[in-house]
């Protein structure tokens, strides 16, 4: 069985040290050589790495604002030469209208880039984000990066096309991308009466069935953002989304926000079709309908479902990816009919673009959802990843169905946890939650924290669809009420697993 994880199997390197602080001047910083004062070489993609990896072994987490103006040049420099400011004071993640102020703060920051760099603005050294206060710019000079750290208005700067940071020891995990289908164990599901679609045995586990007697999920609209949904897979498209017991109003919209480019200024956007699996899957879980095919029926069968195709994979690695989802999030964000975002994808540290996106749709009353982490056995001791470890969303991570309360054999757990879903069999990981698979006919396992986050999506849409006139706030607390944990939250695993019937009634 092939189980999506994430490629986050990033930590155990040789380590050297650093310690720095963005905003304080280039010549703050005595640790830099004399090849970096002289700007005559950026670092090598091994040094870079392997100051990455010394904060996340001491610190849990890095941030491009504790990296030496030299360190973040190099990564710009070896990132395609790509630069993302964040600009404005520092609680000003977006503005839907730009004021004079910011305005004239971006200008002065574009021409302070133009006049050092030597161009003008144009589509192949500007990208100018619509709604969050951030502009990626081609930057080549080491002076451009010290004269940027020392100006007004910059909230960070990060090497967005800086996608570098590797495993050691083969210790790589995949990208969470699968589209081949899997044989399904019986004892793996249960049947609905009377059409014969497949219930997960995870399902049994939180009483989702139960819950059905009170809620399917009609009228509430998720977003996911992920790989986006096959074409190949008929029950997650037009009229096959409303297959069998699922409603006939109910509706499945697919956009494409990833660009496959190899280019940081393209605009050749790659579709919304899902090409990996991962999305695929996740939708399958969350509101695949009710069907009488005799395939797996998703948590919130009546609910509608929106999907992005805004990354490649569930590792946000990449500048159109981290681009992409930063797209997606706002769009969604300005949907009034969408109430709950899913997220199974992540990273092992925050993106400032990601960030701002979604504090945006946060503020649009969004009930945001993130994977709190998958990976190898190799990092099993790291943290909650991004954005997960955000206020604004809600972690999720998966545990298996023994007695303990222990994480499954891949997933991430900690403080910033809210709540877990049972996933996998107690020393049995071949026993998964089964989803539909990428093309007609097929089923496959699924598993991680990935599927433990659609999961309590569609679970949050089941109470939203029982009361409609709740607050994020209201549908948030009655998840946690549900939970087996509260009204105190453990250490590791949060609120701990929600009981779906106990969250509608």
């Amino acid at each position: 069985m092939r189980k999506p994880l994430l490629k986050l199997s990033l930590l155990l390197v040789v380590f050297t040290v650093f310690n720095a602080c963005q905003n304080e001047t280039y010549l703050d910083h005595p640790e830099e050589d004399a090849k970096s004062i002289n700007q005559e070489e950026a670092l090598t993609i091994p040094e870079i790495n392997a100051i990455i990896n010394e904060s996340i072994s001491t610190t849990g987490t890095f941030d491009w604002k504790d990296a030496t103006p030299h360190t973040l040049w190099s990564a710009v420099i070896r990132g395609n030469n790509i630069l993302t400011i964040g600009y404005g004071n520092e609680d000003e993640s977006f503005a839907e209208v730009k004021t004079e102020r910011l305005k004239s703060t971006l200008d002065n920051i574009l021409q302070l880039v133009e006049a050092n760099e030597g161009f003008e603005r144009s589509e192949k050294t500007v990208y100018e984000h619509e709604i969050i206060n951030v502009v990626d710019v081609k930057v080549e000079q080491f002076s451009t990066i010290k004269l940027l750290l020392n100006s007004d208005g910059i909230r960070y700067l990060e090497p967005n096309g800086y996608n570098h940071y590797e495993t050691v020891n083969n210790a790589r995990s995949s990208s969470g991308c699968d589209k081949g289908a899997d044989y399904i164990n019986p004892a793996h599901y249960t049947t609905t009466s009377p059409n014969n679609a497949q219930i997960s045995w995870h399902f049994n586990e939180h009483n989702i069935p139960a819950a059905w007697n009170y809620s399917t999920g009609s009228g509430v609209t998720i977003g996911l953002i992920d790989t986006g949904v096959s074409a190949s897979q008929s029950l997650l498209n037009g009229n096959g989304f409303k297959d069998g017991y699922s409603s006939n109003s109910r509706y499945i919209q697919k956009y494409g926000t990833f660009i496959d480019s190899n280019w940081w200024w393209s605009s050749n956007y790659d579709g919304p079709h899902d090409k990996c699996g991962h999305g695929t899957a996740m939708a399958s879980a969350m509101a695949a309908p009710r069907n009488d095919n005799g395939m797996p029926v998703g948590v919130a069968y009546n609910a509608n479902l929106v999907a992005y195709r805004a990354t490649e994979d569930v590792l946000l690695n990449d500048y159109h990816e981290r681009k992409g989802v930063s797209k997606a999030l706002t769009q969604l964000g300005n949907r009034s009919d969408v109430k709950i975002i899913s997220m199974s994808i992540g990273y092992v540290w925050s993106i400032g673009n990601i960030k701002d996106a979604v504090r945006y749709a946060y503020s649009k009353g969004k009930l945001i959802f993130a994977a709190g982490g998958t990976s190898t056995s190799f990092t099993n001791g790291f943290g909650v990843i991004f954005p997960a470890t955000m206020s604004e969303t809600v972690a999720v991570t998966g545990v298996d169905d023994g007695p303990n309360y222990d994480r499954c054999d891949t997933c991430h757990s900690g403080s910033k946890i809210d709540f877990t879903i049972i996933m996998e069999g107690d020393n049995n990981t071949s026993k998964a939650p089964p989803v539909l698979g990428f093309y007609n006919g097929d089923r496959r396992y699924t598993g991680g924290s990935s599927v433990a986050t659609a999961t309590t999506a569609g679970i949050a849409a089941l109470v939203w669809s029982r009361y409609p006139s709740w607050s994020r706030t209201q549908v948030l607390n009655r998840l946690k009420q549900s939970a087996e944990f509260y009204p105190y939250k453990n250490s590791s695993f949060g609120y701990g697993n929600i009981d779906a019937l106990q969250a509608v009634q």
